[in-house]
């Protein structure tokens, strides 16, 4: 799980990994927002009316939800359970408060990577390049990131995207690394490879 303040290269990060591992199933979530331009629905998201995404909610068919920036956002339980259930390897782009809802649900199914901006500067620079938002949205936005930063020690590991390609590479690894460890290596001590 893949998880960052705005502006700190998350969305980038995953699909690069995409990218390089095609096998890898995205994690798609339902939103209340409006769609931006080109997002497409069932691709970057599931976007749904508040009231369809309070049902949902209710009915347990999202693993964890939240609110952020008054438009909810939550991952729907049947697409994570049968990917896992065929053995294949999610990626999220979640925020902090979805990451320990999942880690919760799914205890050893869940490794989180926290990405870090190299400066609050540096982060306030990147999102009013991307021209999209207001002056009052960024402020909100970095208000909300130094919230988020905060909660860095909760992962399993954090990088600090200073250059995007090492960025990429060391989520990668993470990626490798957490595939070969021990407590994932179903079938080997149990007669397996090795009776």
């Amino acid at each position: 799980m893949l998880s960052a303040p705005s502006g700190t290269g998350k969305s980038t990060i995953a699909a690069a990994l995409r990218a390089r591992e095609p096998d890898l199933v995205i994690s798609i979530s339902v939103t209340t927002r409006a769609p931006r331009p080109g997002e497409r629905e069932g691709v970057d998201y599931f976007f749904r009316t508040p009231e369809e995404f309070r049902r949902m909610a209710e009915a347990g068919e999202l693993l964890e939800f939240a609110t952020v920036f008054g438009n909810s956002y939550g991952t729907p339980r049947a697409l994570v359970e049968t990917a896992l259930a065929s053995g294949r390897d999610m990626i999220f782009d979640i925020d902090w408060q979805g990451y320990i809802q999942l880690r919760t649900a799914l205890p050893d199914d869940v490794v989180g990577v926290f990405i870090l901006p190299p400066s609050l500067a540096e982060l306030r620079r990147r999102l009013e390049l991307r021209g999209t938002d207001s002056a009052a949205v960024i402020g909100s936005r970095m208000e909300q990131a130094r919230a988020e930063i905060s909660h860095w020690d909760q992962f399993d590991h954090v990088l600090i995207n200073r250059n995007l390609a090492l960025a990429i590479d060391q989520a990668h690894a993470v990626l490798v690394a957490e595939r070969t460890a021990v407590s994932r290596q179903t079938g080997l001590a149990a007669g397996g490879i090795f009776p």
